[in-house]
């Protein structure tokens, strides 16, 4: 029988603008388990949505993890998980790659499936749709990714340690799939363009610790501009990039929440200043102040870490 393994998993804000399902960022708050088998499922959680987290029908963990390991032709052994999540659901900070790469690793550990730390983040990547959260989520750092079928291909950069992440969350969340539904189905060669050129930006800029190049990249056409709808909050803080040191301003993931990055730690109550004028009035939000994550997932135990 498999020991018991301990888990680490940070938040993500995907698309970061242009590079809509192509890149991401880790942040500094996490989920974290803890498991071991038992006799019977069993989950005690704590901390941001821990109702729905703590339940054993319709969890995203539970459900992935029973069904890779019935697809594999192995037990499905039952787990008593200790759970501590810092990830808000459905708020566009990763919560559902994070959970899909625990189901998967305790799937590997508690399976003995063998896997290596390219398969487990293959089989999350295809899970998701795309592969830019799940990549950031597993590999740290800022994470630009692209699937050729089965196969990621993946390539980090460690960001600026000055810069800080913004993230404004307003109270209700808003799904996935509503976000996704919003958007058209072409776009014309201009729009398409625009964004080659700005995600293009993004991934020097934070290799290169470029703060001026982040406005014009992560400026974006493809996602953002019909997600306004249902996301209040962006179009009051787009403007605010290039000041008060911030110095980009995104969508995080599919919304509702806003990513803002600026120039590092002394700029951050400017930032605050700012992004409390301009939602005044539109509805209560949430700023999280966040560090950007270089080590991506970690464990306690002999699971396959992940590859760097």
């Amino acid at each position: 029988m498999a020991s018991g393994i301990r888990l680490r998993l940070p938040a993500t804000s995907a698309n970061l603008g242009a590079a809509f399902d192509t890149a991401a960022v880790a942040l500094d708050f996490y989920l974290e388990i803890e498991a071991e088998a038992a006799a019977e499922f069993s989950i005690v959680a704590t901390g941001r949505n821990a109702d729905l987290c703590g339940r054993l029908v319709d969890n995203l963990i539970l459900e992935t993890y029973r069904a890779l390991l019935l697809r594999e032709g192995e037990e499905i052994v039952p787990l008593a998980i200790q759970m501590a999540n810092g990830i808000p659901l459905g708020m566009g900070c990763g919560s559902s790659a994070a959970g899909r790469l625990a189901a998967i690793a305790l799937a590997v550990h508690f399976g003995e499936l063998g896997w290596s730390g390219d398969e487990i983040l293959a089989e999350a990547c295809a899970l998701e749709g795309h592969p830019d959260n799940a990549a950031a989520c597993w590999l740290g750092g800022l994470v630009i990714a692209a699937c050729e079928g089965s196969v990621v291909h993946a390539a980090r950069v460690e960001p600026p340690v000055d810069w800080r992440a913004l993230v404004v969350m307003p109270a209700d969340p808003v799904a996935t799939s509503k976000a996704r539904a919003v958007l058209p189905d072409q776009y014309t060669r201009a729009d398409a363009v625009a964004n080659i050129q700005a995600a293009s930006l993004l991934g020097l800029a934070f290799a290169q610790g470029r703060g001026d190049l982040l406005r014009p990249a992560m400026a974006d056409r493809m996602h953002q501009p019909y997600r306004a709808e249902i996301c209040s909050l962006l179009p009051r803080l787009l403007p605010l990039a290039g000041g008060e040191g911030i110095l980009g301003v995104a969508l995080s993931g599919a919304g509702p929440s806003i990513l803002l990055i600026v120039s590092g730690e002394d700029a951050v109550e400017g930032a605050r200043a700012a992004i409390a004028e301009a939602i005044e009035g539109a509805c209560q939000a949430e700023i999280l102040v966040a560090r950007f994550e270089t080590l991506g997932a970690q464990t306690g135990c002999a699971v396959v870490e992940a590859s760097r």
